[in-house]
């Protein structure tokens, strides 16, 4: 048998190599990677399974469900529409309402590379299309000044343990939710007390270890939760994830459950 050629030796010997590199070498990042410090996407699958208690909304669930799929915000091709929770309709109405704190508000701040960066826009996956063809786009709800005002003040007070933004800045799919709340109800014509208390049961059926921390503290300071005012403890010093960590850390949580925003 003759020997083989050295130049041939030298490239089967490089081909083995190389194979054997790119087998260990990690996956390079996507391209499209949020730049450093942005929030990045949810990757965590839309769970589908109605756990929480609903909410009592302004309107049907079924008028909500049909504007949505109408609009292709919900594809019924991806998803049986009777397993979405009032959290899920709630994240897709705010998505795709069109509002200026939408068009104009800290979503749109181009430090974080765009509003699909997001995981309350690139979470949402049971659009026809993407979910940023409908960002925005939709008019469900038309409000008057003075009701885009109250949800615009709600808006900025109102906060959630998973993160430590108001709703103003819905980045993810609880904070989408409650702005499509926020709008719903407005547009309906709740005071906004109302719309403050309806917050607030939202938030606590969204995160109840939360918020049973949250109450057995107040408790322990002097405070009966029932009658602490929803604007006190949605606000940043109990319901944010800062103010909610501080709880959290001068009570013994009753369960183990934490905050997320998962679904």
């Amino acid at each position: 048998m003759k020997n083989m050629p050295s130049n041939n030796l030298k490239i089967v010997i490089f081909i083995v190599a190389l194979v054997g590199l790119l087998q260990i070498l990690p996956d390079p990042k996507p391209s499209n990677a949020p730049p450093a410090g942005a929030p990045l996407l949810n990757s965590t699958p839309i769970e589908l399974e109605k756990t929480e208690t609903e909410i009592a909304l302004p309107i049907p669930r079924e008028e909500i469900i049909n504007m949505l799929i109408t609009a292709g915000v919900v594809d019924p091709d991806k998803i049986d529409v009777e397993r979405l929770t009032d959290l899920h309709l709630l994240w897709a109405f705010g998505l795709a309402n069109k509002n200026p704190i939408l068009e104009t508000g800290p979503m749109m701040d181009q430090r974080y590379g765009g509003a699909g960066r997001f995981a309350s826009t690139g979470g949402w996956t049971l659009a026809k299309g993407n979910a940023m063809d409908h960002y925005g786009a939709h008019q469900f709800v038309i409000l008057t000044a003075e009701q885009q005002t109250l949800v615009e003040k709600l808006a900025k007070n109102i906060y959630r343990p998973c993160c430590d933004n108001a709703t103003y800045f819905p980045d993810c799919n609880h904070g989408m939710a409650m702005l499509g709340l926020l709008e719903l109800l407005a547009a309906n014509g709740a005071s906004e007390e109302e719309m403050w208390q309806t917050a607030l049961t939202a938030n606590r059926l969204w995160f109840p270890d939360a918020y049973a921390t949250i109450d057995e503290y107040l408790s322990k300071n002097g405070k009966n939760p029932a009658t602490v005012p929803p604007q006190e403890i949605l606000g940043v010093a109990y319901s944010s994830a800062s103010g909610y960590q501080r709880v959290l850390a001068a009570v013994k949580p009753p369960t183990s459950g934490g905050a997320s925003c998962g679904v």
